[in-house]
């Protein structure tokens, strides 16, 4: 049966189709006529850009979650160039040199990165940056100039370039020129100019009072760093290089990117570093924006977590520099009692260049401290590099992981293992201590002496000669092994090879007759030989190298990678995206008795009254094992002081080598792992205990 209509139904729906007809035309009548010359003129007037929201870049922890780099917000100046330029270069000059003043007279900075000095006369600044350089060069051949122009012919160039009225001053004319020579740079770039970052509230406002046109407030980041320790590892961010712009073009970043320059930063690029969103911006030429549309998403960059325990390194870097400090002082007031003072000169110490520390886990080699010394402010060091890079002693310079420093003594321990996994002695052999190596006398060969001579220490077993560390004992088993086996081994323990550290380090060398070849131009003699099993000749390590090498040591030979990346995370820190895994680099299997020969030489030269580590570590409560290397560097040079140790001693956790630039001995600077170890044995479980994942840094 079909179904009737109503009537009722009908009349109904026809009056609501009226109504909402009637709306709709009154709607269009008042925009288009009654409101329609106001919108006109709002559209007219409206401005259109596309603004970069900048991703926030990756937190970087330490193992225990101690926040050591974050972000904060910040406000940024830029340009709108097209209404900056709308009535001509004379407007635009004077609302650059208004802006200009006005960040200045607010104690603010801004962007001018022209190398020409900011009076006349004019001159190329003399520390003019590689960047710098290679962006003048490159407007010198965009605008045809000669590469031999002169500042003062540039600085006509751009008054002429840029219509600046010469009733303007010298100064002012360099203002504008700097920031106009700016403007040109990023365009070309294909990137906005910044005009000025981490601006004041303050400032904003004075702008904004000024009612010039021109510049937006634009919301960015800045980096902060929660610690003043680990520079040299951390490192810090800047501008892409010209150098490897065409790298991180490819790879999607905007040419005013901030990338990771150094260190951590650098080496962890790829998870720091979010991705940047991208909204297209309505707003009226005042500044009041009438739409945003987003167009790509923000992505923060991912949370990165160090082996690094920042507690530790903070004692690492304050005990390196304290001694330091310290024993330069008392240098200074001794070498003045002797200077000019004839048969005194020996009492004359160098004064210290520096240092470098290196702390590891035993059983996973994983760094808890990596120190150096001198080193810098890593918030600051963009503004004061030049000064840092002058400055004595390289402050810039990781002594840690690309100091490469002869071992001394400390790699006796390790000729000693060589000799006994080559069948060359057992742990019951002596050898009898002549003082003088006399074997190759009659051939006119070296002979070599023993520290102690004219004394001698008698018969010595392998165990012996690394508590005493007897040089003739050492002398006899490199003159019967050869080079060959000691270097061998030397890179079986990591010795002269990569660490697996994500940072730059060297790789040092181990000596060998290629080398001494390379580096003196010369054969490889018999001498060389014994002068390489006191761990002297060309055996270059770096701290690093050596921790590693002493926690293999402490744990039968098993050597791990140094890997300092712990575990990456997504910003939100509710994605995994890489854990750490122990990586086993080497592992020298040989009958355990050897290794206990070792380290009970080790745990000896340390904990019995009289030997060289006693005096730093023998009356711990906690027993470690140690051993002293003092590396001549020349006559008339003071010697490098050279430490290593594990503990403790019964179960091995933390292994430390200490290198001191002109230290003087080994024994000299084994204070410094002392306070390493109080620090480590007395305040670590009750810290770690209470520190809380992601935790801020105290």
């Amino acid at each position: 049966m079909d179904r009737i209509i109503k009537p009722s139904r009908i009349l109904t729906l026809t009056i609501l189709l009226l109504a909402l007809t009637s709306a709709v035309l009154t709607a269009l009548y008042r925009i288009q006529i009654v409101e329609g010359a106001a919108y006109a003129a709002q559209t007219e007037n409206s401005i259109i850009s596309t603004v970069t929201i900048a991703a926030a870049r990756g937190n970087i922890l330490d193992r225990y979650g101690r926040v050591l780099v974050t972000n904060r917000t910040c406000n940024n100046i830029t340009f709108n160039i097209d209404e900056l330029f709308e009535n001509g270069d004379a407007a635009a000059n004077s609302v650059i040199l208004l802006l200009a003043n006005t960040v200045e007279d607010a104690g603010d900075s801004y962007t001018d990165e022209l190398p020409i000095t900011s009076n006349a006369p004019f001159e190329y600044l003399s520390d003019m940056t590689d960047v710098q350089r290679t962006r003048l060069d490159a407007y010198f051949q965009r605008n045809e100039l000669s590469a031999a122009t002169s500042a003062v012919e540039l600085m006509a160039y751009f008054r002429d370039r840029y219509k600046i009225d010469p009733a303007y001053t010298s100064a002012e004319m360099r203002t504008i020129s700097g920031i106009r020579y700016e403007i040109n740079n990023r365009y070309n770039l294909g990137a906005d100019y910044i005009f000025a970052e981490d601006v004041s509230i303050d400032l904003i406002t004075r702008l904004m009072e000024t009612g010039v046109p021109g510049f937006n407030v634009v919301s960015s980041f800045v980096r902060e760093y929660n610690t003043s320790a680990a520079a040299h590892v951390l490192g810090y961010i800047g501008m892409i290089e010209d150098s490897n712009a065409d790298i991180y073009e490819a790879a999607g970043y905007s040419a005013n990117a901030l990338v990771g320059r150094a260190g951590v930063e650098s080496a962890f690029e790829e998870y720091l570093h979010g991705t940047d969103g991208e909204a297209k911006v309505v707003s009226t030429k005042g500044g009041t924006v009438i739409s945003t549309e987003y167009m790509k998403n923000v992505e923060p960059g991912s949370n990165v977590a160090l082996t690094l325990d920042i507690a530790l390194q903070e004692v690492a870097e304050s005990a390196l520099k304290s001694f330091i400090e310290t024993e330069n002082a008392a240098r200074k007031e001794n070498n003045e009692q002797y200077e000019g003072i004839p048969g005194y000169e020996r009492e004359i110490k160098d004064i210290i260049t520096g240092g470098g520390v290196a702390v590891v886990e035993v059983g996973s080699g994983e760094p808890l401290a990596i120190a150096s010394y001198p080193t810098f402010d890593v918030s600051t060091i963009l503004d004061d590099y030049g000064e840092v890079q002058d400055a004595p002693n390289d402050p810039l310079f990781n002594r840690a992981l690309m100091g490469a420093y002869a071992p001394g003594s400390t790699f006796k321990p390790l000729v000693a293992l060589a000799a006994l996994d080559n069948n060359r002695i057992t742990t019951t052999t002596t050898i009898h201590d002549e003082g003088v190596y006399t074997k190759y006398e009659e051939a006119g060969g070296e002979m070599p002496k023993c520290w102690i001579y004219p004394g001698s220490h008698g018969d010595v077993n392998v165990t012996q000669a690394i508590e005493v560390s007897c040089n003739y004992f050492f002398y006899t088993l490199g003159d019967f092994m050869g080079i060959d086996i000691i270097s061998n081994f030397a890179g079986r323990f990591g010795l002269g090879e990569p660490t697996g550290i994500e940072l730059d380090e060297s790789q040092g060398r181990a000596a060998t007759p290629e080398f001494m070849k390379e580096a003196e131009d010369r054969p490889w003699y018999k001498g060389d030989d014994m002068a390489a099993a006191i761990g002297q000749s060309l055996n270059l390590f770096t701290p690093l190298q050596m921790a590693l090498y002493t926690a293999a040591l402490a744990d039968n030979g098993r050597r791990y990678e140094a890997s300092i990346l712990k575990s990456v995370r997504s910003y939100d820190y509710s994605e995994s995206f890489f854990e750490r895994e122990n990586i086993l680099a080497d592992y020298v299997n040989m009958d355990a008795e050897f290794y206990e020969a070792i380290q009970q030489g080790m745990f000896d030269a340390a904990n019995n009254e009289g030997n060289t580590a006693y005096e730093a570590l023998g009356d711990m409560e906690i027993k470690a094992a140690g051993k002293t290397g003092t590396a001549q560097l020349g006559k008339g040079i003071t010697d490098n002081g050279i430490f290593i140790c594990y503990a403790p001693y019964d179960n091995p956790q933390i292994a430390i080598a200490i290198a001191i630039e002109k230290g003087g001995s080994g024994a000299a600077v084994g204070s410094i792992a002392r306070d390493i170890l109080d620090y480590y044995f007395s305040f670590q479980n009750s810290q770690t205990a209470i520190e809380t994942e992601n935790g801020l840094l105290r």
